[in-house]
């Protein structure tokens, strides 16, 4: 029997449409022409939804929390730097389904200029692939592709600003008022002097400031980032409409996951720190909301670097939700302090924040990302163990960097700012576990005690609830690549230090368990395919800190339906002892062996997983 498909539309519509109006009417003072013209705009995306695309809203439908499960893993990646491009991509299939990988990150490849575009986050058109990737029949191909495999696909939503390039920013630079509107324009230095008292600054010593002189336009422009993206006023009922449309659009072309990108900063007022304003999630609820109208089996992924008490009010209310995914990001940068103090009290202090949360708020888990390492700690929890921020951080950097005495890691700093003290750090997993080191100077011992490191980290990321995600080339312990300071557009971006190209010789290496690649390969792996098997690390799990007595070994408790699993991870350079006076007899996930958890030793970055079932 044919699907009613207009139907599914005006039950969906319906069931939203109330608090839709409101929240729109209230956002942009009762404009009935924009609302209408809103409306109509997503039924007209409904109606270009492909039908196999609607057939998965309606499984996703039946299964909401589809992407909730402990059997999804993600991989992050550039299309360039992973296989060239999209149909690169797609024929690299295989491998991607070989590390075990059913959700799948897309850096941004929409169309940017060269040179002036941050990595592919100043977009100049929303509706093109930029040229040398593919085109966007290229991105709905491999995402037909990804779905046949049961692989979903994510793709960065860049709606804080656009490029200096695109249309509307050429429009208004040449003088049309109408799309002049569309950003925020000035005509002198009053307001943007005023906004600069209270609004901070992202990058103060490589893009300082937030405005930017527009000559053609002779206006001074907002450019909170950088000066070739201008700043969206979504103020205007027009920006939100198309961006929206836009949003949409790529939904349509397979994408299942919308990263909100910057999505903190999309509201600006006078007189505040322009982030996190209330109307920021107005709009974030109201994007849910015409997701579940006309793509339902879509995802949306808040990109929310910020500290805790500023990231989950983006998971909004049971009753009125707004993001499905966000970032773990303290985790990831107190993981990283963790390696370089080898002490656990802040991550255990962060882990205790995190178990505390409802079981419905799921959090994208990762060791690193596209981005630097800021180190956005808590110094007031710090702070009782004599840590100051400034001194603290230098140490972090000088570790990471190998500048520390008998430190193996190998990193570089990104917009270190030497007047305030303050730097963030870049480079792969693998340079920052030392590995890099140990091949340079060909020490098979420190090269083991890397490996161990490096895998230790992946299975702490497994533990916990939530959606894992690989940087690719960390499955095969992939080093910095230095290539970036021979490139003239790449030069001054350190973060092009962990941006390298796939390395497929070490790719082939994989197979070969005597090899580092094999190692890391096969150990991430094994820590996958448990994950996926074992039902105790379902997102329902009660989850805890352990207390183990020791500050150089984190310990964390997992409980879900009779069975219990206890992890533990040693973060010292030294073997360590572990006493949890339990008797009761558990099975290592890892090698079989059973035994009580009274006495337990782990080597240096060594970690164990025990189970028991009641």
């Amino acid at each position: 029997m044919k699907k009613n498909w207009k139907a599914e539309f005006a039950a969906r519509f319906s069931r939203h449409e109330d608090e839709l109006k409101w929240l729109y009417y209230e956002l942009y003072h009762c404009d009935e022409q924009a609302y209408e013209y809103f409306v109509s705009m997503m039924y007209r995306l409904w109606e270009e939804r492909p039908e196999k695309l609607k057939m998965m809203d309606l499984a996703r439908e039946e299964y909401p929390d589809w992407y909730k499960g402990h059997d999804l893993t993600g991989m992050l990646m550039y299309t360039d730097a992973f296989a060239g491009t999209l149909k690169g991509v797609r024929e690299k299939l295989k491998y991607i389904i070989d590390c075990g990988v059913n959700y799948l990150h897309l850096m941004p490849l929409l169309e940017s200029p060269e040179g002036r575009n941050d990595g592919g986050y100043a977009v100049s058109d929303f509706r093109k692939v930029q040229p040398e990737l593919g085109t966007m029949e290229d991105l709905a191909d491999l995402a037909d592709a990804c779905h046949e495999e049961g692989i979903a696909v994510c793709l960065d939503f860049v709606m804080n600003h656009t490029s200096e390039d695109h249309e509307w920013a050429r429009r208004a630079r040449a003088g049309e008022k109408e799309y002049q509107n569309r950003y925020f324009f000035f005509d002198d230095w009053t307001i943007p002097n005023a906004f600069e008292q209270t609004v901070p600054q992202v990058f103060p010593t490589t893009a300082p400031g937030n405005f930017s002189w527009c000559p053609e336009a002779q206006k001074i422009v907002m450019t909170t980032f950088y000066p070739y993206q201008w700043d969206l006023n979504y103020a205007n009922p027009t920006v939100f409409n198309d961006m929206t449309d836009n949003m949409l659009n790529l939904c349509n072309h397979g994408v299942d996951i919308i990263r909100l990108d910057a999505v903190p900063y999309i509201w600006k007022a006078l007189g505040t720190s322009c982030r996190n304003l209330p109307q920021v999630h107005t709009l974030v609820r109201i994007m849910r909301m015409v997701c579940e109208i006309v793509c339902p089996g879509t995802l949306l992924l808040g990109e929310v670097v910020m500290e805790p008490s500023k990231v989950v009010p983006y998971f909004g209310t049971v009753d009125k939700p707004e993001c499905h995914l966000l970032y773990n990001v303290t985790t990831m940068a107190t993981l990283w302090h963790t390696v370089a103090t080898k002490d656990v009290r802040l991550l255990a202090h962060q882990m205790r924040q995190v178990f505390s949360l409802p079981h419905e708020y799921s959090f994208l888990n990762y060791l690193r990302c596209h981005d630097d390492i800021g180190w956005g700690l808590d110094y007031g929890f710090l702070r009782q163990f004599c840590q100051d921020e400034v001194p603290h951080k230098r140490f972090l950097n000088d570790y990471l960097t190998g500048k520390w005495e008998g430190s193996p890691a190998r990193g570089e700093l990104y917009n270190d700012d030497p007047r305030l003290g303050d730097a963030r750090l870049c480079g792969t997993t693998a340079s920052l576990c030392g590995i890099e080191a140990a091949l340079q100077n060909d020490d098979k011992k420190a090269l083991n005690k890397a490996l161990k490191l490096d895998q230790m980290l992946h299975a702490f990321m497994f533990t916990l609830s939530g959606v894992p995600v690989l940087y690719s080339g960390d499955e095969i312990a992939q080093e910095n690549d230095y290539s970036y300071h021979d490139n003239p557009h790449k030069a001054e971006d350190s973060r092009y230090l962990h941006r390298g190209s796939m390395d497929w010789e070490k790719a082939k290496k994989r197979t070969k368990k005597t090899t580092p690649e094999g190692k890391m390969f096969a150990a991430i792996r094994q820590m996958e395919q448990i994950r996926a098997e074992q039902a105790v690390f379902d997102s329902e799990a009660d989850t805890w800190v352990l207390d183990t007595c020791n500050d150089h070994v984190l310990g964390i408790g997992r409980y879900y339906r009779r069975e219990q699993l206890l992890a533990l991870f040693n973060f010292s350079d030294k073997p360590q002892k572990i006493w949890l006076r339990d008797e009761k007899i558990y099975t290592n996930l890892i090698n079989g062996k059973e035994g009580d958890a009274g006495e337990i030793r782990l080597d240096a970055g060594e970690f164990c997983w025990l189970l028991h079932k009641f």
